[in-house]
Formats: structure tokens, C-alpha cells, sequence
């Protein structure tokens, strides 16, 4: 069972979202007004993940990233973001949230982002005493277009952050997503060539138990079935560098670079670009736009 604890102080937005999430088999929720009132809730039962308004009274949604990334380092937190609040889901991202889903589609893709900062929760500890011991690695994958490999890798990646050292909880949390989102990117838009509104069907149809049809249908055909991801990984005390390549024919960079705060949380494919330079130090791609390189720096080293 998984308790989720939703925070608005709209009465009609609480409605709305816990009717979504209740779709879930196995999704129980809880809601709260404020930040207040969420983290009372939070002291008697602590819940699986926190989703939260921003612009609230008493305590609004800044405020409650930030204590409960100082209380529950654990606790993964999303935000959910209404037009005219970018500057404060940027900064409530750089203090801990997770990740974050633009109000006006919430329909579409609350339910898919919940799931996926989920797993990135849960990833496996099965190797924690070894992983613990880690100083330093390197490696490179070459990962065809199935959706179950990010996610070990993904896991992966996480457990080997930890090993080192090199960020707590929440941040390793937030690498995990942004790394997520850049192998999905790189499979779905890079390799497999599909539209916004094609992967927005595919979403409905894996939420409703079927096959995304359209994404089986790609992984067969020529020349989207031959083409490869590929993810090269460093990792030591003090620096993360990510590098994801698809073999896809890329996008025009400096019109993605020019969006704005605004462009990216309300639009879908500005948000992987927004999560990457919120949570990376620094971020680059290739003159074609089918490779990025992301690079995160510990704490105490980074400017």
C-alpha cells in the first residue's frame, strides 16, 4: 500500500487530485490545507511521498520542501505548479523537492511522475555494505529501447552515489530523476522519434493496463528497433559527470536553450531541460542535440 499526502489549499484542487491518484490500485491519500497542517500529518504517520501546492497560507509550499528536506531527508516531495509561480518552483527545487508537475496537466502526467520517483525510492540495497566501500568508477552502457533497463540503471547509479559519498539522500533522489528523465527522453523522443501527444497516449494506455501500442510498434521498425542508448557514468567523491546519447536525429539546441522558466514548467519538453539545469552544475550538448552531458559536484565543492 502506498500513502500519499497531498497539500493544497483549494478545496477543488484536492478533489481533483486525489480522485487522480486514487485510480491507482494500491494509491491511499491523505490531504492537508497548508504546510502546517501537512507536517502534523507527517509527525503521526509518515507518508510514502508529499505532494504540494506552492502559493499556500500559514506555511506554503517552499517552506514545507525545506523542512521536510531537513526532517525527513528521506521523504521524496513534488510539487505542483500553477502559472506565475516558476521562480518559486525553481527555488523549491533547488531546496530539496523532487520534481515537479504543471497543474495544467496534472491529468496527464501526475500519476506516471508519482510512479517514477517512487522507484527511484525504492531503489535495491541489496549491495549497500559493498557499494559503501566504493572510492571511485566508471562505466558504459549500451542500452536498447526498453524501458526496464533505465530502470536499473538508473538504480544503479543511485546506490553507487550513495557508495561515495558525494550528495545525501534528497540530492541522490534528485539526480535520479534527472537521470530518468534524460534516458526516457533520449529512448522516446531520441530513438523512437515520437510526439508529445504520442507519448501522452502511450501514458493513458499503460495507465489503463494495455500496451502502449505505439511504442511497441517503433521498438520493431526500421530504423528505430537498431538504434542504442548510450550512457557513459563517472563517478568519485567529488564529481558525477553523465553522458546519454541517442542515435536519434537530435533538435535544434539553441531553440530548446532559449526557453524561459515559464516555457519549461508549463510545456512538456522543456521539463527534463528545467530538472537538469536546477540540479546539475553543469549541463552541455552536442552540436546536434542528441547527446548531453550533465556534471554534479559535492557540496562543498560546487560554486
Amino acid at each position: 500500500m502506498t500513502f500519499i499526502l497531498v497539500v493544497d489549499d483549494s478545496a477543488v484542487d484536492r478533489c481533483l487530485i486525489s480522485e487522480l491518484l486514487k485510480k491507482e490500485p494500491g494509491w491511499t491519500v491523505e490531504i492537508a490545507e497548508h504546510g502546517l497542517a501537512a507536517m502534523e500529518k507527517i509527525g503521526q504517520a509518515v507518508p510514502d511521498i508529499v505532494l504540494t501546492d506552492l502559493q499556500m497560507p500559514q506555511m506554503d509550499g517552499l517552506d514545507l520542501v525545506a523542512t521536510v528536506h531537513a526532517d525527513y531527508p528521506g521523504l521524496p516531495v513534488i510539487l505542483m505548479t500553477a502559472h506565475g509561480s516558476e521562480t518559486l518552483a525553481v527555488e523549491a527545487l533547488k531546496s530539496g523537492a523532487a520534481s515537479y508537475v504543471p497543474k495544467s496537466q496534472l491529468a496527464d502526467i501526475l500519476r506516471s511522475t508519482v510512479r517514477e520517483v517512487l522507484a527511484l525510492t525504492a531503489a535495491n540495497r541489496s549491495h549497500e555494505r559493498l557499494i559503501e566501500s566504493l572510492t571511485s568508477t566508471e562505466f558504459c552502457f549500451s542500452l536498447e529501447n526498453d524501458a526496464s533497463l533505465i530502470d536499473a540503471v538508473v538504480d544503479l547509479i543511485q546506490q553507487m552515489l550513495s557508495g561515495v559519498g558525494l550528495c545525501e539522500p534528497s540530492q541522490r533522489l534528485q539526480l535520479g530523476v534527472v537521470l530518468d528523465q534524460a534516458l526516457r527522453n533520449a529512448m522516446y523522443h531520441g530513438n523512437l522519434e515520437l510526439s508529445v501527444e504520442q507519448m501522452q497516449q502511450a501514458c493513458e494506455e499503460l495507465i489503463q493496463g494495455r500496451g502502449a501500442r505505439v511504442i511497441e510498434e517503433r521498438r520493431r521498425e526500421m530504423p528505430y528497433c537498431r538504434r542504442k542508448i548510450a550512457v557513459n557514468v563517472r563517478i568519485s567523491p567529488d564529481e558525477a559527470r553523465f553522458t546519454v546519447r541517442d542515435e536519434g536525429p537530435g533538435f535544434d539546441v539553441a531553440a530548446v536553450l532559449a526557453q524561459d522558466h515559464s516555457d519549461a514548467l508549463e510545456g512538456t519538453a522543456g521539463r527534463g531541460l528545467l530538472l537538469m539545469r536546477t540540479f546539475m552544475d553543469e549541463v552541455t550538448f552536442n552540436e546536434r542535440g542528441n547527446e548531453v552531458t550533465m556534471t554534479r559536484r559535492k557540496q562543498n565543492h560546487r560554486d
